[in-house]
């Protein structure tokens, strides 16, 4: 039987998403085996983050600086504007480094269920910036949900009174998909978003 304070340590682990009971306490294991070598720099690196952690005031981003490293990097395309729903997704596509331009995070999507609705998330800042002007392209990267599209429609009515192309990322076809395992709504959006072929 361990001890409450590594039983606490367990179970505030198996909250992180991706972790289980059986992972976080894996996990920790771990951690007590490799005291000097993992623990304790977890520790540090995580009270580091915890004294320093800001959140953007420009894009949204979660960072140790205001403004974040993409707002303040000097080679990122001002004029192109990627929307996304959260840090996560700006973080997956900041990674791909296929995106020059900068980022706005909305801090989630419409949803009637879920009683989220457009001042519960930073739109108004959105129409702001792009207000502002000194933006050509805004990107609505959103996800593939009704809620998502549901957002994004109501980027583009929003945005559209503005001087700027409204672009919003591919769907359909995975590489590497193959059509029978493809749900009909994937299908019916490839379908759709067909094009000439050379």
């Amino acid at each position: 039987m361990a001890s409450p304070e590594i039983e606490a340590l367990t179970q505030a682990l198996s909250r992180l998403p991706g972790l289980g009971p059986r992972s976080a306490r894996r996990a920790v294991l771990h951690l007590l085996k490799k005291r000097e070598s993992a623990l304790e720099p977890l520790l540090r690196a995580l009270d580091a983050v915890n004294e320093r952690l800001e959140t953007c005031s420009l894009c949204g981003n979660v960072d140790t600086l205001d403004p974040c490293g993409i707002c303040a990097d000097p080679r990122r395309d001002a004029r192109a504007l990627c929307v996304v729903e959260d840090v996560a997704d700006l973080w997956a596509l900041d990674k791909s480094r296929l995106f020059p331009g900068r980022f706005h995070v909305l801090g989630g999507r419409l949803s009637a269920l879920e009683g989220v609705r457009p001042e519960d998330l930073s739109i108004d800042a959105l129409v702001a910036r792009v207000e502002a002007g000194g933006i050509d392209e805004v990107v609505l990267a959103m996800n593939a949900t009704l809620e998502g599209q549901t957002t994004a429609h109501y980027l583009a009515v929003r945005l559209e009174r503005f001087p700027v192309r409204l672009t919003q990322l591919a769907h359909g076809v995975p590489v590497g998909g193959e059509l029978d395992y493809l749900d009909e709504g994937t299908l019916a959006q490839a379908l759709r978003a067909r094009r000439p072929v050379g």
